[in-house]
Parts: C-alpha cells; sequence; structure tokens
C-alpha cells in the first residue's frame, strides 16, 4: 500500500465527487463520444478488451468509435496485428500483438497464483517445468483446444491418471497462449484453439525490465483513472502494487474521493465537469469499463451490480442513462429479423427513451445489417 500523508497533506488533496470520477472514466474510456481512432489505435488505448466471448469487442469499439465496421477488426485479428490471449485477471483479452508480448510476463504471477489456489492440490508433485515443455511441444505441432492439449498429456506415463481439465488448465498458465481464427472473427464459429505467442506472432514475450509493471499502471491509470492501489489490483489481478505507486507517487497526481481514499492520476489526463451532458451507450457484455475497479460506484450501483454480474461470471450487456447503469440490453435473432430488447432498471423519462431508442436504431443497423426487420422493444 502506498505510504499514508499525513493529515496536513491529505487536507490539500482535492476530493473528487462520485460523478467526477464517472465523467473522467467515460472520457478515457471513449463513451462521452465516438473518437475517429483506429481500432488498434483503440484497443491499445484501452490496454485491451476483455474477450471472454468472440463478439463483445466488436460491439465496444462501435459503441466508441466513428465509422466502426466489423472487418476493420476482423482483419486485425487475420493478419495478426491483434491476438485473443489470457492477461489481465487470468480473462481472455483482445489486445494489440505489441501488448501480447509486452503485458503477458507482466501478468504471470496473478495467473500462477489462480492457478495454485484453484488447481494446486491437483498438480502436487508435478514439475511444471517439465509439463509446459510437452505442451509446447503438442500445441506448436498444430493449435488445439485446451480440452485435446489436457487429453493428450494424460496419455503420457509422466501424468497418467491427471485430471484432464487440470492439465489443459496448467499449459494455459504456463505457457503464453493465443486463440487463433476463426475464433474472434465476425460470423464465423470456431473451436477456442490455441497455439504459443512465439508460433504466432514470431517472436517471444519482451522481457520485464524495471520500469514494465510502473508504465502499466500509468497506462491503466490514463484509461480507467483517477483510481486507488485496489482498484490497479482489481483490474489487472495483481498484488502487492501499493509499493510500486509508491515509487510512483512523486510523478503522479493525487486525490481523494469522498469517503476518503487516496486516488491516483497521471499528469494532463482529463476530467469534465460534473455536470458534462452524456448521450446514451450500449455496453458490451463483459466491458471492462465495468469491471476495473474495486469500487464500481462510479459507473453502476451495488443494486444494479447484482443483476448486471450472475453467479457464474456472466457480465451482461448494459446501457448507459447520464453516464451510469440504467438497464440491460440483448439481441434476439430469427430468419430476417432482429430485435433489440432493452430492459430499464428503473422508468426512463421520455427524453431518454427517445435517445435511446434512437442509438439502438444505430446499434441494430450495425449488428444485423441483413435483416429486413429490425425492431426496438423495451420489457
Amino acid at each position: 500500500m502506498a505510504n499514508p500523508p499525513s493529515a496536513a497533506a491529505a487536507s490539500r488533496e482535492p476530493v473528487l465527487s462520485r460523478r467526477q470520477l464517472n465523467r473522467a472514466l467515460l472520457e478515457r474510456q471513449l463513451l462521452i463520444r465516438r473518437r475517429t481512432l483506429s481500432a488498434r489505435e483503440a484497443i491499445e488505448h484501452l490496454v485491451g478488451m476483455q474477450a471472454q466471448a468472440p463478439t463483445p469487442p466488436y460491439f465496444g469499439l462501435w459503441t466508441r468509435l466513428e465509422g466502426f465496421r466489423q472487418d476493420e477488426l476482423a482483419e486485425l485479428i487475420r493478419s495478426r496485428q491483434a491476438v485473443r490471449i489470457a492477461l489481465m485477471r487470468s480473462t481472455i483479452h483482445l489486445v494489440s500483438a505489441r501488448d501480447a508480448l509486452e503485458l503477458r510476463p507482466l501478468v504471470q504471477p496473478a495467473m500462477d497464483r489462480g492457478l495454485k489456489a484453484t488447481h494446486g492440490k491437483l498438480l502436487e508433485g508435478v514439475d511444471e517445468a517439465e509439463l509446459a515443455a510437452a505442451a509446447r511441444k503438442l500445441i506448436e505441432e498444430r493449435p488445439m483446444t485446451f480440452q485435446e492439449i489436457g487429453e493428450r498429456l494424460a496419455s503420457d506415463n509422466r501424468w497418467h491418471g491427471r485430471d484432464v481439465g487440470v492439465l489443459g488448465a496448467a499449459a494455459r498458465t504456463l505457457l503464453s497462449l493465443v486463440q487463433v481464427p476463426p475464433r474472434g472473427l465476425w460470423g464465423e464459429s470456431g473451436p477456442a484453439a490455441h497455439t504459443t505467442v512465439k508460433v504466432w506472432l514470431g517472436s517471444e514475450e519482451a522481457a520485464a525490465g524495471p520500469d514494465s509493471l510502473e508504465h502499466m499502471l500509468e497506462r491503466y491509470l490514463a484509461a480507467f483513472g483517477p483510481a486507488t492501489v485496489q482498484d490497479m489490483q482489481a483490474w489487472c489481478g495483481l498484488t502487492r502494487l501499493g509499493e510500486v505507486v509508491k515509487r510512483m507517487r512523486p510523478r503522479l497526481r493525487v486525490f481523494r474521493d469522498e469517503q476518503g481514499r487516496e486516488l491516483f492520476d497521471v499528469p494532463n489526463a482529463p476530467l469534465p465537469d460534473e455536470d458534462m451532458p452524456i448521450s446514451p451507450r450500449f455496453v458490451a457484455e463483459f466491458d471492462n469499463v465495468l469491471l476495473s475497479h474495486a469500487d464500481r460506484a462510479r459507473i453502476i450501483s451495488e443494486e444494479d451490480r447484482k443483476r448486471v454480474f450472475t453467479i457464474n461470471g456472466i457480465i451482461r450487456p448494459t446501457f448507459l442513462i447520464d453516464g451510469f447503469v440504467a438497464g440491460m440490453w440483448s439481441l434476439v435473432r430469427e430468419r430476417g429479423s432482429a430485435a433489440l430488447v432493452i430492459t430499464p432498471f428503473r422508468p426512463l423519462s421520455p427524453q431518454d427513451r427517445d435517445a435511446l431508442a434512437e442509438e439502438g436504431e444505430r446499434l441494430l443497423s450495425f449488428a444485423a445489417p441483413e435483416c429486413e426487420q429490425r425492431e426496438i422493444r423495451f420489457n
């Protein structure tokens, strides 16, 4: 934890309201107005996009970028300029090839800790280096799913009788693996097959330098800040970041929230007025804007969080009114038709309802241009 300041120092630190933190987050998340960035530029600015399912990054980029089309991201994946890889919180993220090489070594401690906590007892007696070498040899022959990797490893006398799922999970943690197309391509389906970063990108991961972790946290603050140390840890899954922030402190801005917690920020990052008007926005399933803080009150209430975050790890797609989560949405497709189903948590004003419907028409045009019949339904 970063050293606590004196009472006098704390009294000098500006206090940011919940609405100020909301506007700062939305500005940095490219959600106040659509930007004219390329998809790759946006993905790197956001330090990746959670991509547990194939399509959410497409909706996430559509809601953030002017004129974004599905082919732009699909081509990045096909051409290996963007990849799907386990990173922050040990979840699949869509990142640029450059970030895959730079970020993967930095989050390895969190992935190791997760593997030990989940499967440590079942992996007792396993030589992890030996297992990783065997898995690498198999998976570099051809892309495989984790089930296939686990089955092949379990057929080896060294690990005969070991749980197939656990062996696959170990390979996922011990090796830097990327999902290969057609997985992740809009409108296409395929197994979650993996190969190594070295095979797919032709390069090994970058060696973590002395300032690499600090640089990653500065990028986090530029995309999600201002934030507490606990927020940073919630985002990346790493622990004991207080000492890192302590080293960074001389070059960071320091604020406090309304509960008195210390917030850190990079210099010159935008802090919009808390009364800045915000148009309705549709937020994709699993979007990191909802997942990257220990305290998510800056964008969603605790009551609404319980509706959006399911017990089995699904983060439902939502929409924002005045910058805060106000309900959920889903797409219902049938042959030749598509419906956007909007479920508000509270009654909407006529103005908000009309603006949301207008944005919903744009979403339908993006998601289902081939459908002759498109409609919006309010639950």
